[in-house]
């Protein structure tokens, strides 16, 4: 791991009743989220390679710490997402470092496939703030149901040099989803949108 880790955290969020009906089987997100130290806090930097490795070792981190908080196997995930939250001290290029160049890759194996972009969100914020990761189906990007998002906050972080780094992984849409479109079985995920 070429992050310098100083807390990891993993939530997962079950859904069982929504308004006022069952959920069956519930809808669950997992998020695990890294915070990081920040390498080019309080200066300009043109090179942000250390950032992009930094953002694909933490892909694979983190999906496959979701994937086990959910008990489930890669190919159960249906929806992701990814996002980062910048102290003070850095800027949100430092979050899109870390978030788009390689990331990806190392996420989609963990939950395998993905064929669908990963939706993500980044700010600069300090200890305490929260940040909405957006959520979708991860092999087809019209699935509806899967348009949702899951919120991140960590009481101490990120300190003014610190980066927090989220990934979310769903084992499926909305509760009760009844918006129409394109469904999960329906999808078939190869160019990415169906």
């Amino acid at each position: 791991m070429r992050a310098t880790i100083r807390k990891l955290t993993v939530t997962v969020e079950e859904t069982h009743t929504e308004a006022g009906r069952p959920v069956s089987p519930p809808t669950r997100k997992a998020v695990a989220a890294a915070v990081i130290a920040n390498p080019h806090a309080g200066g300009y930097a043109e090179d942000l390679s250390d950032l992009m490795e930094m953002g694909a070792d933490l892909g694979a981190l983190l999906g496959v710490r979701c994937v086990a908080a959910l008990g489930i196997a890669p190919e159960e995930a249906q929806g992701y997402g990814k996002g980062a939250i910048v102290g003070e001290d850095g800027e949100l290029e430092h979050a899109a470092a870390l978030l788009h160049p390689k990331m990806g890759a190392p996420l989609r194996a963990a939950v395998s496939k993905g064929a669908a972009l990963v939706p993500s969100s980044k700010k600069c914020g300090g200890p305490g703030a929260t940040l909405d990761v957006p959520l979708g189906h991860k092999d087809a990007a019209y699935v509806r149901s899967h348009f949702d998002a899951v919120e991140v906050r960590i009481a101490d972080a990120p300190r003014a040099g610190e980066i927090i780094v989220a990934v979310a992984v769903t084992d499926s849409g909305r509760p009760l989803p009844r918006v129409g479109g394109l469904t999960h079985g329906e999808a078939v995920g190869e160019d990415g949108l169906r």
